[in-house]
């Protein structure tokens, strides 16, 4: 049996996923002022972070559209399994499962399933990459869904902003809020909650942010050695490798992957922050 894996550019695949034949990224859009740009191979991680920098604004990111999401699934591939972010944060969902009304009305019946990942970044990749693993071992494509929602409603999602700028800028905190803690050198512990983005905790510096991270994480974690822990970072290699470390050593999970982000992540973590998904 014959499968795709659709993914939207919010999604980290590691190699061999990402250049597999049978692997399909659609991509968002991404504005900074009058700066437009797509989020594929041609995204430039430090020309975007120097945009960001010099714009009073925040970048906006801009869904694919239902027919691009239809041209993906216009293919010879039996099954079609399509991952996009979470739909409380773009509209890449909705597109996704318009996409697919509009296929079976034009094309006629095919296997077609979209998974909300109720995350992004890595959590896309992880669900995706679940997907692809039950799918090569053959199983019917209800089970796929099944065992890979099954994971996805398992998985956690945390991360930290080195820079509160982003939360300022899309007026998820006040101007007065975001001074205050930038001048206490305070750094929000979040994580997402069922695709919703919530604050688990804060604490002063970057040092005693990420533990208080790894607390909350070693209070909720469940199999970790049947787990993967995959850490997402926007320009700040050095200090996900630190993070891996203080994890595992706290949290026996099965192995880890590390991964640069591309530029929906970027906007979303901003410079020097990273994503840790479970």
């Amino acid at each position: 049996m014959s499968f795709k894996i659709v993914v939207d550019s919010c999604c980290e695949l590691p190699e061999p996923y990402k250049s597999a034949p049978n692997t399909e990224f659609v991509p968002l859009g991404i504005s900074v002022g009058d700066y437009h740009i797509m989020d594929d191979e041609t995204f430039n991680q430090a020309e975007f972070l120097r945009k960001v920098r010099e714009y009073e604004g925040f970048p906006k990111s801009s869904c694919p559209s239902p027919e691009r999401y239809m041209r993906a699934y216009d293919c010879e591939y039996d099954d079609i399994y399509v991952v996009t972010l979470s739909s409380h944060l773009s509209g890449s969902y909705n597109s996704a499962l318009l996409g697919k009304n509009l296929y079976l009305e034009e094309k006629g019946a095919k296997n077609i399933h979209i998974f909300d990942s109720e995350s992004a970044s890595g959590g896309e990749a992880q669900v995706a990459m679940t997907a692809w693993k039950y799918a090569t071992e053959g199983l019917p494509f209800d089970e796929v869904i099944r065992k890979t929602e099954e994971f996805r409603d398992n998985q956690k999602t945390y991360f930290i902003l080195d820079s509160l700028e982003a939360l300022r800028k899309n007026g998820r905190m006040s101007n007065v809020k975001a001074m205050v803690a930038t001048t206490l050198n305070i750094k929000p512990v979040m994580g997402g909650i069922h695709g919703v983005i919530e604050l688990r905790g804060q604490a002063i510096g970057m040092k005693k942010a990420i533990i208080k991270m790894i607390e909350i994480m070693t209070r909720e974690a469940t199999n970790p050695e049947e787990r993967h822990l995959v850490i997402t970072h926007c320009n700040c290699s050095e200090r996900a490798h630190v993070v891996r470390d203080m994890i595992l050593k706290k949290i026996p999970f099965k192995d880890s992957l590390i991964m640069d982000t591309n530029g929906i992540s970027s906007l979303y973590a901003s410079d020097g922050g990273f994503i840790v998904t479970c």
